[in-house]
């Protein structure tokens, strides 16, 4: 399985998520980096979303970033 530049930035808007409350959401906004902005109408067309500009988590959406979590976690541990 190869990582794309577009899973890479799916990684990234996922990251940026606060997990420990999901009453907060991502806003990503029409002069944000094209590939962020259809990274988040990607996110939302999976399901992981509720907004195509990012918004909140779904439940898949909080499990994926969870996922992501502790990928991130090991993979910076020194």
């Amino acid at each position: 399985m190869r990582i794309t530049d577009e899973t890479v930035a799916e990684i990234h808007l996922l990251s940026l998520f606060n997990l420990a409350s999901v009453q907060e959401g991502v806003k990503v906004h029409r002069d944000a980096e094209p590939h962020l902005i259809e990274a988040a109408k990607r996110l939302f067309d999976k399901g992981l979303t509720n907004q195509p500009d990012g918004g909140y988590l779904t439940d898949l959406g909080i499990e994926v970033a969870e996922h992501v979590e502790r990928m991130l976690t090991i993979l910076n541990a020194k």
